[in-house]
């Protein structure tokens, strides 16, 4: 029986990353470095800021370049509207049902926490999520079982009493890594190879159908 559902953020529970692709095209172009299409910004997603970073300039991935354009984007991203960013179509409903039914519900990610508390606050505030573990210096980030783990701890559930939905290779890993179920989402940012991972238990197309799985 399932009491803890542990949700990745982007990809998952909220589509972001155009506003994302944004800021990180314009910090780009700031310093004179290449910019990206959408198709190859995809691949470098599911890491902390410091592992896409380093992936977007490559063999230019000196710690100068990298702290001038984490810089750049970070002042972007604050200042801007952030418009294109919402919850995924019906997620809402089904966070609410799963409260409903006693669950936890808790968030795992690699976006810093002060990042994710600014969308829960604005689109979720009626939803107690019960732990929100996003990027810490202090600790591996994603897929590193870490976060899974401080969020059972803190709320004394089992691995078999947990599972994790996430929407890439990144979160099956660290499903897999922390020794829980995963179900994997198909409107985020994965693809086929993904959807058909051996490990996940199951995949879903609309988060409706998360609530056959409790």
């Amino acid at each position: 029986m399932k009491r803890l559902v542990i949700f990745d953020f982007d990809g998952t529970i909220f589509n972001s990353v155009d506003d994302v692709f944004i800021c990180f095209n314009k910090a780009l172009v700031n310093h004179n470095f290449p910019t990206l299409t959408k198709d190859e910004f995809y691949k470098v997603l599911g890491g902390n800021i410091d592992e896409m970073v380093s992936l977007i300039l490559k063999d230019q991935n000196t710690p100068e370049n990298m702290e001038l354009i984490k810089d750049t984007y970070g002042r972007l991203y604050n200042e801007s509207s952030k418009e294109n960013s919402l919850p995924f179509p019906n997620i809402h409903e089904v966070l609410r049902k799963l409260q409903d039914k006693g669950m936890f519900i808790a968030i795992n990610s690699n976006r810093k926490n002060d990042s994710i508390n600014y969308f829960v606050d604005r689109y979720f505030n009626d939803i107690d999520f019960a732990v929100i573990e996003g990027h810490n210096t202090a600790y591996p980030s994603k897929p590193s079982p870490c976060g899974v783990e401080i969020i059972m701890e803190k709320l004394d559930v089992s691995k078999e009493e947990s599972i994790y939905i996430g929407d890439s290779s990144t979160d099956i890993k660290t499903a897999q890594n922390a020794e829980i179920d995963c179900i994997i989402v198909k409107w985020g940012y994965g693809n086929q190879d993904v959807w058909q991972n051996d490990y996940i238990i199951g995949t879903v197309g609309s988060p409706c159908e998360i609530l056959n799985y409790f």
